[in-house]
């Protein structure tokens, strides 16, 4: 285990990586409309009365005579940007990772807001109130599934830096919610792996919210290197599918998924795996 950190220390001083962007894009994420959602647009869904809304996108080979699985993502903090110019705004609007992952076809997804209940509004930074954010999820993805052929026993959790924290801190905070989920995609940074100044966000907290994974497969990838979430699982004791994978790149930007790059063929795979067509 010290032989491990010190190794961490050496990746992380270690020559600079690549930046993303110098690789181009191969797909772009739809403009966001408003209007009823339709096979290929990007909507925004307003809760009347409120500041709070999520966006919906239905995919090009959408059909109501099918089902199709769902991507059910999550953003990362807002007000984030970094030396290397990556931000993040915090809003479901921002998000990528389930567009490029499916490249826009086979797959419903779907950006889910954190939200405030004292002011009605999306929380663009940490959680809000995780107990409203969690029933919004389970009444959203089952409006979903039963108006727009979503199918439920298809359906991946996602996200990016505080969104991939909040695979396990919502999406396992229950087991009504863990419930939902055939598998778990999350990209920078992992529950429980270090403490960020919120209410359970200790190890055994963390842990009892990892327990309800169920061996369940979990795709798990950070910029630079995975060994600090890969101790972390090792020492859990919790017995998972989980895939660990380091970003060849210096970004912290889910924007990695917009190009054709092995870390995405390979999660596109994993996709197949649990049931959805190749991106």
């Amino acid at each position: 285990m010290l032989l491990r950190r010190h190794l961490l220390a050496a990746w992380l001083q270690g020559p600079e990586l690549p930046d993303i962007r110098t690789v181009a894009t191969d797909v772009t994420v739809p403009e966001l409309l408003t209007g009823p959602p339709t096979a290929g647009r990007r909507v925004k869904v307003d809760v009347p009365g409120t500041g709070i809304y999520h966006v919906l996108y239905l995919p090009e080979d959408w059909t109501p005579k099918r089902r199709y699985p769902v991507i059910v993502e999550y953003a990362g903090n807002g007000n984030y940007q970094n030396a290397f110019g990556d931000i993040s705004t915090g809003r479901p609007e921002g998000s990528n990772l389930g567009y490029g992952l499916t490249g826009g076809r086979g797959a419903i997804w779907l950006c889910l807001p954190y939200i405030n209940s004292e002011k009605q509004e999306n929380q663009l930074i940490w959680w809000g109130d995780p107990e409203a954010t969690t029933a919004y999820c389970r009444k959203t993805v089952e409006q979903v599934c039963r108006d727009y052929g979503g199918d439920e026993r298809r359906v991946v959790l996602a996200g990016f830096s505080r969104g991939a924290i909040a695979c396990n801190y919502l999406g396992l905070r229950d087991a009504a919610t863990a419930r939902l989920w055939r598998g778990f995609f999350a990209y920078s940074h992992y529950d429980g792996v270090k403490r960020w100044n919120y209410p359970q966000d200790d190890r055994a907290s963390a842990l009892e919210r990892l327990r309800r994974i169920e061996g369940r497969p979990a795709f798990i990838c950070h910029e630079r290197s995975v060994e600090a979430t890969r101790e972390y699982l090792e020492g859990s004791g919790v017995k998972g599918k989980f895939t660990l994978r380091a970003l060849p790149f210096r970004n912290h930007n889910d924007a990695w998924v917009l190009r054709d790059i092995p870390l995405r063929r390979e999660a596109r795979k994993w996709l197949t795996s649990l049931g959805f067509s190749a991106g």
